[in-house]
Protein backbone atom coordinates (compact mmCIF):
# COMPACT_ATOMS: atom_id res chain seq x y z
CA UNK A 1 0.00 0.00 0.00
CA UNK A 2 1.27 3.44 -0.91
CA UNK A 3 2.02 5.53 2.21
CA UNK A 4 3.78 8.41 0.50
CA UNK A 5 1.12 11.11 0.91
CA UNK A 6 0.41 10.48 4.57
CA UNK A 7 4.13 10.61 5.46
CA UNK A 8 4.82 13.77 3.45
CA UNK A 9 1.67 15.44 4.78
CA UNK A 10 2.50 14.62 8.42
CA UNK A 11 6.20 15.61 8.25
CA UNK A 12 5.47 18.91 6.52
CA UNK A 13 2.77 19.78 9.07
CA UNK A 14 5.17 19.03 11.92
CA UNK A 15 7.38 21.87 10.68
CA UNK A 16 4.79 24.27 9.25
CA UNK A 17 1.26 23.96 10.50
CA UNK A 18 -1.31 23.24 7.81
CA UNK A 19 1.26 22.72 5.05
CA UNK A 20 0.29 19.06 4.65
CA UNK A 21 -3.37 19.95 4.32
CA UNK A 22 -2.57 22.86 1.99
CA UNK A 23 -0.07 21.28 -0.44
CA UNK A 24 -0.72 17.55 -0.26
CA UNK A 25 -4.46 17.33 0.41
CA UNK A 26 -5.41 20.59 -1.38
CA UNK A 27 -7.41 21.81 1.62
CA UNK A 28 -6.39 25.43 1.13
CA UNK A 29 -8.58 27.25 3.64
CA UNK A 30 -7.99 24.74 6.46
CA UNK A 31 -4.26 24.79 5.81
CA UNK A 32 -4.20 28.60 5.85
CA UNK A 33 -6.16 28.70 9.13
CA UNK A 34 -3.70 26.33 10.83
CA UNK A 35 -0.72 28.27 9.45
CA UNK A 36 -2.27 31.54 10.66
CA UNK A 37 -2.62 30.06 14.16
CA UNK A 38 1.08 29.18 14.11
CA UNK A 39 1.97 32.70 13.00
CA UNK A 40 -0.13 34.17 15.82
CA UNK A 41 1.57 31.93 18.39
CA UNK A 42 5.09 32.75 17.15
CA UNK A 43 4.21 36.43 16.68
CA UNK A 44 2.97 36.81 20.25
CA UNK A 45 6.26 35.45 21.55
CA UNK A 46 8.45 37.52 19.22
CA UNK A 47 6.69 40.86 19.48
CA UNK A 48 5.82 40.72 23.20
CA UNK A 49 9.53 40.44 23.99
CA UNK A 50 12.85 41.63 22.61
CA UNK A 51 13.85 38.58 20.56
CA UNK A 52 14.26 40.52 17.30
CA UNK A 53 16.47 43.12 19.00
CA UNK A 54 18.53 40.34 20.60
CA UNK A 55 18.98 38.49 17.29
CA UNK A 56 20.06 41.72 15.59
CA UNK A 57 22.70 42.31 18.29
CA UNK A 58 21.08 45.36 19.91
CA UNK A 59 20.93 43.67 23.33
CA UNK A 60 24.28 42.56 24.72
CA UNK A 61 23.11 40.94 27.96
CA UNK A 62 19.88 39.15 27.13
CA UNK A 63 17.83 37.82 30.09
CA UNK A 64 14.42 36.19 29.97
CA UNK A 65 13.33 38.24 33.01
CA UNK A 66 13.74 41.52 31.13
CA UNK A 67 13.63 40.58 27.46
CA UNK A 68 11.65 37.35 27.13
CA UNK A 69 8.33 37.14 25.34
CA UNK A 70 4.93 36.25 26.76
CA UNK A 71 5.43 32.49 26.80
CA UNK A 72 9.09 32.28 27.82
CA UNK A 73 8.71 34.97 30.48
CA UNK A 74 5.53 33.31 31.75
CA UNK A 75 7.27 29.95 32.18
CA UNK A 76 10.32 31.63 33.73
CA UNK A 77 8.12 33.52 36.21
CA UNK A 78 6.21 30.39 37.17
CA UNK A 79 9.41 28.41 37.81
CA UNK A 80 11.38 31.10 39.66
CA UNK A 81 8.58 33.30 41.12
CA UNK A 82 10.97 36.20 40.58
CA UNK A 83 14.58 36.92 41.33
CA UNK A 84 14.56 40.58 42.41
CA UNK A 85 12.60 41.66 45.45
CA UNK A 86 11.43 45.04 46.71
CA UNK A 87 11.35 48.40 45.07
CA UNK A 88 9.57 49.69 42.04
CA UNK A 89 11.37 47.37 39.65
CA UNK A 90 11.13 44.26 41.83
CA UNK A 91 9.32 41.08 40.83
CA UNK A 92 5.79 40.44 42.06
CA UNK A 93 5.76 36.70 42.80
CA UNK A 94 2.01 36.15 42.86
CA UNK A 95 1.53 38.05 39.59
CA UNK A 96 4.30 35.97 38.03
CA UNK A 97 2.54 32.81 39.22
CA UNK A 98 -0.80 33.95 37.78
CA UNK A 99 0.83 34.89 34.48
CA UNK A 100 2.62 31.54 34.48
CA UNK A 101 -0.64 29.66 35.01
CA UNK A 102 -2.26 31.56 32.15
CA UNK A 103 0.77 30.80 29.98
CA UNK A 104 0.58 27.09 30.78
CA UNK A 105 -3.16 26.98 30.01
CA UNK A 106 -2.59 28.74 26.69
CA UNK A 107 0.31 26.42 25.86
CA UNK A 108 -1.90 23.40 26.55
CA UNK A 109 -4.38 24.76 24.00
CA UNK A 110 -1.54 25.44 21.52
CA UNK A 111 -0.22 21.90 22.04
CA UNK A 112 -3.69 20.52 21.44
CA UNK A 113 -3.97 22.44 18.16
CA UNK A 114 -0.49 21.30 17.15
CA UNK A 115 -1.31 17.63 17.81
CA UNK A 116 -4.58 18.01 15.94
CA UNK A 117 -2.71 19.58 13.03
CA UNK A 118 -0.35 16.58 12.79
CA UNK A 119 -3.04 13.94 13.23
CA UNK A 120 -5.33 15.60 10.72
CA UNK A 121 -2.50 15.88 8.18
CA UNK A 122 -1.74 12.16 8.58
CA UNK A 123 -5.44 11.23 8.41
CA UNK A 124 -6.05 13.28 5.27
CA UNK A 125 -2.87 11.90 3.65
CA UNK A 126 -3.96 8.36 4.51
CA UNK A 127 -7.37 9.02 2.96
CA UNK A 128 -5.62 10.30 -0.17
CA UNK A 129 -3.43 7.17 -0.35
CA UNK A 130 -6.38 4.83 0.03
CA UNK A 131 -9.04 6.53 -2.10
CA UNK A 132 -7.11 8.88 -4.35
CA UNK A 133 -8.91 11.98 -3.18
CA UNK A 134 -9.44 14.09 -0.01
CA UNK A 135 -12.39 15.90 1.40
CA UNK A 136 -12.63 19.46 0.22
CA UNK A 137 -12.45 22.19 2.85
CA UNK A 138 -16.18 22.77 2.44
CA UNK A 139 -16.97 19.08 2.91
CA UNK A 140 -14.63 18.88 5.89
CA UNK A 141 -16.20 21.82 7.73
CA UNK A 142 -19.65 20.49 6.93
CA UNK A 143 -18.80 17.14 8.56
CA UNK A 144 -17.23 18.93 11.54
CA UNK A 145 -20.35 21.06 11.90
CA UNK A 146 -22.55 17.96 11.92
CA UNK A 147 -20.45 16.03 14.46
CA UNK A 148 -19.08 18.73 16.74
CA UNK A 149 -21.57 21.60 16.63
CA UNK A 150 -22.46 21.20 20.32
CA UNK A 151 -18.77 21.26 21.31
CA UNK A 152 -18.12 24.36 19.20
CA UNK A 153 -20.98 26.18 20.92
CA UNK A 154 -19.59 25.16 24.32
CA UNK A 155 -16.08 26.49 23.62
CA UNK A 156 -16.78 30.09 24.83
CA UNK A 157 -18.35 28.71 28.02
CA UNK A 158 -15.39 26.39 28.60
CA UNK A 159 -12.96 29.30 28.12
CA UNK A 160 -14.93 31.46 30.55
CA UNK A 161 -15.10 28.69 33.17
CA UNK A 162 -11.38 27.97 32.72
CA UNK A 163 -10.29 31.51 33.53
CA UNK A 164 -12.97 32.40 36.09
CA UNK A 165 -13.30 29.10 37.99
CA UNK A 166 -10.50 26.68 37.16
CA UNK A 167 -7.61 29.15 37.16
CA UNK A 168 -8.26 30.44 40.73
CA UNK A 169 -8.48 26.81 41.90
CA UNK A 170 -5.13 26.04 40.25
CA UNK A 171 -3.63 29.18 41.83
CA UNK A 172 -4.87 28.10 45.28
CA UNK A 173 -3.41 24.61 44.80
CA UNK A 174 0.00 25.97 43.80
CA UNK A 175 -0.08 28.46 46.69
CA UNK A 176 -0.09 25.49 49.08
CA UNK A 177 3.41 24.64 47.86
CA UNK A 178 4.86 28.12 48.52
CA UNK A 179 5.73 30.24 51.56
CA UNK A 180 3.17 32.92 50.67
CA UNK A 181 2.33 34.38 54.09
CA UNK A 182 2.63 37.55 56.18
CA UNK A 183 6.43 37.20 56.23
CA UNK A 184 6.68 36.90 52.45
CA UNK A 185 4.27 39.40 50.92
CA UNK A 186 5.06 40.64 47.41
CA UNK A 187 6.21 42.95 45.99
CA UNK A 188 8.28 43.76 49.07
CA UNK A 189 9.31 40.13 49.45
CA UNK A 190 9.63 37.23 47.07
CA UNK A 191 7.60 34.07 47.42
CA UNK A 192 9.42 30.76 47.10
CA UNK A 193 8.42 27.18 46.32
CA UNK A 194 8.70 25.05 49.48
CA UNK A 195 7.35 21.73 48.22
CA UNK A 196 5.39 19.74 50.80
CA UNK A 197 6.70 21.70 53.81
CA UNK A 198 3.27 23.20 54.53
CA UNK A 199 1.64 19.77 54.52
CA UNK A 200 4.35 18.48 56.87
CA UNK A 201 3.71 21.48 59.14
CA UNK A 202 0.00 20.66 59.22
CA UNK A 203 0.52 17.05 60.29
CA UNK A 204 3.83 17.17 62.21
CA UNK A 205 3.67 20.39 64.27
CA UNK A 206 1.38 19.63 67.28
CA UNK A 207 -0.44 22.97 67.44
CA UNK A 208 -1.37 22.76 63.75
CA UNK A 209 -2.23 19.07 63.69
CA UNK A 210 -4.34 19.18 66.88
CA UNK A 211 -6.25 22.22 65.61
CA UNK A 212 -6.77 20.67 62.19
CA UNK A 213 -8.14 17.36 63.45
CA UNK A 214 -10.32 19.05 66.08
CA UNK A 215 -11.80 21.45 63.52
CA UNK A 216 -12.15 18.62 60.99
CA UNK A 217 -14.02 16.47 63.51
CA UNK A 218 -16.49 19.26 64.27
CA UNK A 219 -16.81 20.04 60.54
CA UNK A 220 -17.87 16.45 59.81
CA UNK A 221 -20.26 16.38 62.79
CA UNK A 222 -21.74 19.73 61.76
CA UNK A 223 -22.18 18.73 58.10
CA UNK A 224 -23.84 15.39 58.89
CA UNK A 225 -26.14 16.65 61.66
CA UNK A 226 -27.04 19.86 59.81
CA UNK A 227 -28.00 17.87 56.71
CA UNK A 228 -29.98 15.03 58.25
CA UNK A 229 -31.69 17.09 60.97
CA UNK A 230 -33.11 19.52 58.41
CA UNK A 231 -34.00 16.65 56.07
CA UNK A 232 -35.80 14.75 58.83
CA UNK A 233 -37.76 17.78 60.04
CA UNK A 234 -38.58 18.74 56.47
CA UNK A 235 -39.93 15.25 55.76
CA UNK A 236 -41.93 15.25 59.02
CA UNK A 237 -43.54 18.59 58.16
CA UNK A 238 -44.19 17.49 54.57
CA UNK A 239 -45.95 14.32 55.74
CA UNK A 240 -48.10 16.34 58.15
CA UNK A 241 -49.06 18.82 55.42
CA UNK A 242 -49.78 15.97 53.02
CA UNK A 243 -52.09 14.23 55.48
CA UNK A 244 -55.80 14.17 54.64
CA UNK A 245 -56.56 15.17 58.24
CA UNK A 246 -54.64 18.47 58.06
CA UNK A 247 -56.76 21.57 57.44
CA UNK A 248 -55.64 25.01 56.19
CA UNK A 249 -52.60 23.48 54.47
CA UNK A 250 -51.86 26.61 52.44
CA UNK A 251 -51.75 28.78 55.56
CA UNK A 252 -49.41 26.44 57.45
CA UNK A 253 -47.21 25.97 54.40
CA UNK A 254 -46.89 29.73 53.97
CA UNK A 255 -45.96 30.21 57.64
CA UNK A 256 -43.31 27.49 57.55
CA UNK A 257 -41.74 28.82 54.35
CA UNK A 258 -41.00 32.16 56.06
CA UNK A 259 -37.66 31.07 57.63
CA UNK A 260 -36.47 30.10 54.15
CA UNK A 261 -37.89 33.20 52.46
CA UNK A 262 -36.23 35.71 54.79
CA UNK A 263 -32.56 36.42 53.87
CA UNK A 264 -30.39 34.13 55.98
CA UNK A 265 -27.98 36.91 56.96
CA UNK A 266 -30.79 38.91 58.56
CA UNK A 267 -32.08 35.88 60.44
CA UNK A 268 -28.63 34.98 61.74
CA UNK A 269 -27.94 38.50 63.00
CA UNK A 270 -31.32 38.56 64.75
CA UNK A 271 -30.60 35.20 66.39
CA UNK A 272 -27.17 36.48 67.39
CA UNK A 273 -28.79 39.32 69.31
CA UNK A 274 -31.60 37.19 70.76
CA UNK A 275 -29.19 34.54 72.03
CA UNK A 276 -26.59 36.90 73.46
CA UNK A 277 -25.71 35.41 76.83
CA UNK A 278 -25.30 38.76 78.58
CA UNK A 279 -27.97 41.00 77.06
CA UNK A 280 -30.14 38.68 74.94
CA UNK A 281 -33.90 38.52 75.65
CA UNK A 282 -34.02 34.70 75.45
CA UNK A 283 -31.86 34.17 78.53
CA UNK A 284 -33.77 36.87 80.43
CA UNK A 285 -37.11 35.28 79.50
CA UNK A 286 -35.96 31.86 80.72
CA UNK A 287 -34.89 33.42 84.02
CA UNK A 288 -38.21 35.32 84.36
CA UNK A 289 -40.30 32.17 83.99
CA UNK A 290 -38.08 30.27 86.45
CA UNK A 291 -36.52 27.71 84.10
CA UNK A 292 -33.04 28.83 85.06
CA UNK A 293 -31.48 30.99 87.76
CA UNK A 294 -28.64 32.32 85.59
CA UNK A 295 -28.10 33.54 82.08
CA UNK A 296 -27.32 30.80 79.53
CA UNK A 297 -24.20 31.25 77.41
CA UNK A 298 -25.84 30.23 74.13
CA UNK A 299 -22.95 31.50 72.02
CA UNK A 300 -20.00 31.56 74.42
CA UNK A 301 -20.03 28.05 75.90
CA UNK A 302 -18.28 25.57 73.51
CA UNK A 303 -20.86 22.76 73.73
CA UNK A 304 -23.98 24.94 74.03
CA UNK A 305 -22.80 27.11 71.12
CA UNK A 306 -22.54 24.05 68.85
CA UNK A 307 -26.01 22.87 69.83
CA UNK A 308 -27.35 26.39 69.26
CA UNK A 309 -25.83 26.53 65.78
CA UNK A 310 -27.47 23.22 64.84
CA UNK A 311 -30.87 24.36 66.15
CA UNK A 312 -30.72 27.72 64.37
CA UNK A 313 -29.63 25.99 61.14
CA UNK A 314 -32.54 23.57 61.56
CA UNK A 315 -34.98 26.45 61.74
CA UNK A 316 -33.43 28.15 58.70
CA UNK A 317 -33.07 25.17 56.38
CA UNK A 318 -35.88 22.67 56.91
CA UNK A 319 -38.44 24.53 54.69
CA UNK A 320 -36.43 23.73 51.55
CA UNK A 321 -36.67 19.99 52.18
CA UNK A 322 -40.28 20.33 53.27
CA UNK A 323 -41.37 21.90 49.98
CA UNK A 324 -39.43 19.44 47.82
CA UNK A 325 -40.57 16.36 49.72
CA UNK A 326 -44.16 17.56 49.71
CA UNK A 327 -43.99 17.84 45.93
CA UNK A 328 -42.70 14.26 45.72
CA UNK A 329 -45.40 12.97 48.09
CA UNK A 330 -48.14 14.61 46.06
CA UNK A 331 -46.96 12.73 42.94
CA UNK A 332 -46.89 9.26 44.51
CA UNK A 333 -49.70 7.08 43.15
CA UNK A 334 -52.39 6.83 45.83
CA UNK A 335 -53.28 3.31 44.69
CA UNK A 336 -50.01 2.08 46.22
CA UNK A 337 -51.17 3.22 49.66
CA UNK A 338 -54.63 1.76 49.10
CA UNK A 339 -53.14 -1.62 48.20
CA UNK A 340 -50.89 -1.51 51.27
CA UNK A 341 -53.86 -0.75 53.54
CA UNK A 342 -55.84 -3.61 52.03
CA UNK A 343 -52.91 -5.94 52.76
CA UNK A 344 -53.06 -4.87 56.40
CA UNK A 345 -50.15 -2.45 56.48
CA UNK A 346 -50.20 0.11 59.26
CA UNK A 347 -49.05 3.72 59.04
CA UNK A 348 -45.56 2.94 60.33
CA UNK A 349 -45.00 0.04 57.92
CA UNK A 350 -46.36 2.04 54.99
CA UNK A 351 -43.98 4.89 55.81
CA UNK A 352 -40.84 2.74 56.11
CA UNK A 353 -41.62 0.39 53.20
CA UNK A 354 -43.26 2.77 50.71
CA UNK A 355 -42.99 6.48 51.51
CA UNK A 356 -39.40 6.65 52.76
CA UNK A 357 -37.82 4.55 49.94
CA UNK A 358 -39.65 6.52 47.23
CA UNK A 359 -38.73 9.88 48.77
CA UNK A 360 -35.09 8.89 49.34
CA UNK A 361 -34.81 7.66 45.78
CA UNK A 362 -35.87 11.06 44.46
CA UNK A 363 -34.04 13.26 46.96
CA UNK A 364 -30.74 11.35 47.37
CA UNK A 365 -28.84 13.67 44.96
CA UNK A 366 -30.21 16.67 46.87
CA UNK A 367 -29.03 15.20 50.19
CA UNK A 368 -25.54 14.67 48.78
CA UNK A 369 -25.35 18.23 47.44
CA UNK A 370 -26.67 19.65 50.69
CA UNK A 371 -24.11 17.62 52.65
CA UNK A 372 -21.30 18.97 50.46
CA UNK A 373 -22.71 22.48 50.86
CA UNK A 374 -22.74 22.19 54.65
CA UNK A 375 -19.04 21.34 54.65
CA UNK A 376 -18.65 24.87 53.30
CA UNK A 377 -21.43 26.37 55.45
CA UNK A 378 -19.50 29.53 56.21
CA UNK A 379 -22.42 31.92 56.75
CA UNK A 380 -24.19 30.09 59.57
CA UNK A 381 -21.01 29.74 61.61
CA UNK A 382 -19.47 33.12 60.95
CA UNK A 383 -22.50 35.36 61.37
CA UNK A 384 -23.81 33.53 64.44
CA UNK A 385 -20.68 32.92 66.52
CA UNK A 386 -17.78 34.19 64.38
CA UNK A 387 -16.21 30.79 65.08
CA UNK A 388 -16.09 31.47 68.81
CA UNK A 389 -15.73 31.03 71.66
CA UNK A 390 -11.97 31.45 71.49
CA UNK A 391 -9.94 28.32 72.22
CA UNK A 392 -6.39 29.04 73.37
CA UNK A 393 -5.34 25.51 72.45
CA UNK A 394 -6.21 26.10 68.79
CA UNK A 395 -4.08 27.82 66.17
CA UNK A 396 -6.16 30.86 65.09
CA UNK A 397 -9.45 28.95 65.41
CA UNK A 398 -12.41 28.93 67.79
CA UNK A 399 -14.49 26.07 69.19
CA UNK A 400 -17.25 26.40 66.59
CA UNK A 401 -15.01 27.09 63.59
CA UNK A 402 -15.34 24.68 60.70
CA UNK A 403 -12.61 24.34 58.10
CA UNK A 404 -13.96 27.04 55.79
CA UNK A 405 -14.31 29.64 58.57
CA UNK A 406 -10.83 28.74 59.81
CA UNK A 407 -9.52 29.31 56.30
CA UNK A 408 -11.22 32.72 56.31
CA UNK A 409 -9.39 33.67 59.51
CA UNK A 410 -6.06 32.37 58.21
CA UNK A 411 -6.35 34.51 55.07
CA UNK A 412 -8.08 37.71 56.17
CA UNK A 413 -6.84 37.97 59.75
CA UNK A 414 -3.46 36.21 59.77
CA UNK A 415 -2.50 36.39 56.06
CA UNK A 416 -1.26 32.79 56.14
CA UNK A 417 -2.20 32.16 52.53
CA UNK A 418 0.01 29.08 52.22
CA UNK A 419 -1.64 27.22 55.12
CA UNK A 420 -5.09 28.36 54.01
CA UNK A 421 -4.39 26.87 50.59
CA UNK A 422 -3.44 23.58 52.24
CA UNK A 423 -6.79 23.61 54.06
CA UNK A 424 -8.56 24.26 50.76
CA UNK A 425 -6.98 21.15 49.30
CA UNK A 426 -8.00 19.14 52.35
CA UNK A 427 -11.61 20.35 52.03
CA UNK A 428 -11.63 19.55 48.33
CA UNK A 429 -10.36 16.01 48.92
CA UNK A 430 -12.86 15.46 51.72
CA UNK A 431 -15.90 16.79 49.85
CA UNK A 432 -14.91 15.08 46.60
CA UNK A 433 -14.47 11.72 48.34
CA UNK A 434 -17.80 11.96 50.18
CA UNK A 435 -19.69 13.20 47.11
CA UNK A 436 -18.25 10.59 44.73
CA UNK A 437 -18.93 7.78 47.19
CA UNK A 438 -22.52 8.92 47.70
CA UNK A 439 -23.19 9.57 44.03
CA UNK A 440 -21.96 6.09 43.10
CA UNK A 441 -24.40 4.60 45.60
CA UNK A 442 -27.32 6.82 44.59
CA UNK A 443 -29.99 5.04 42.60
CA UNK A 444 -31.09 8.20 40.80
CA UNK A 445 -27.66 8.61 39.20
CA UNK A 446 -27.43 4.91 38.34
CA UNK A 447 -30.65 5.22 36.37
CA UNK A 448 -29.27 8.20 34.44
CA UNK A 449 -26.16 6.22 33.54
Amino acid sequence: MNKRNRIISMISSILIWGSGQFFVCKQRIKGLILFLLQLIFVGIELFSGYWLEALSGQIKHFTIRLHGGFFTKGIWGFITLGTKEGGRNGDHSTMLMITGIITILVLIVVLGIYIYNIRDAYKMGKLLDETGHCLSTKEYFKSVYAKFFAYVILIPIVIFITFVVIMPIIFAIFTAFTNYNSNHLPPGNLVRWVGFDNFKKLFEIPIWSSTFFSVLRWTVIWAVLATFSTYSLGMFQAILLNSKYTKCKTLYRGIMILPWAIPQLISLLVFRNFLNGQFGPVSKFLMDIGLTDHRIAFLSDPFIAKVTILIVNLWLSFPMFMIMIQGILSNIDKSIYEAAEIDGGGSVKIFFHITLPLVLRSTAPLIVMNLAGNFNGFGTIYFLTNGGPVNTNYQFAGDTDILISWIYKLTLDQRLYDMAAVMNIMIFILIAAVSIWNFRRTQAFKEVE
